[in-house]
């Protein structure tokens, strides 16, 4: 379990919730990124997602195994190494699905963290009142 999802989950099964939903989201940025830039190397991958090469990696793997993503080898290429990951039909199905779950919770989150900051305003607010009327 990670440092996010022992902070968020009080439960067990919380916990085990927030970590798939964790890997939903990488899952989701890291086909965002390679509908838009299919030949971007998993180094550049894990550079503009602020992760490890591994666990790219590890997450490019579970996509291909999922049948989310497909590999291109560009034969005529001179650069053997040089290669596309290409969303399959039924990944771009599913990248659909996870952009609507990952808006949902985005604009979720964004209620909640308004509130927050509204409370603190207040609260900030009452303060400097406070302060301002002792002698």
């Amino acid at each position: 379990m990670t440092a996010i999802a022992s902070f968020t989950a009080a439960d067990p099964a919380s916990a085990v919730a927030t970590e798939q939903s964790l890997h939903l989201e990488i899952h989701f940025k890291v086909m965002r990124l390679l509908q838009d830039k299919p030949d971007m190397s998993q180094r550049q991958m894990a550079k503009a997602l602020g992760l490890s090469l591994g666990k790219t990696n590890y997450c490019v793997q579970a996509l291909l195994k999922k049948g989310w993503l497909k590999l291109q080898n560009f034969s005529g290429n001179t650069n053997k190494q040089a290669y596309a990951y290409l969303l399959t039909p039924e990944g771009i199905a599913n990248k659909a699905q996870l952009t609507t779950r990952f808006l949902q919770r985005k604009q979720q989150e964004y209620v909640l963290l308004k509130a927050e900051i509204e409370t603190l305003q207040r609260e900030a607010s009452a303060a400097l009142q406070s302060h301002q009327t002792q002698p």
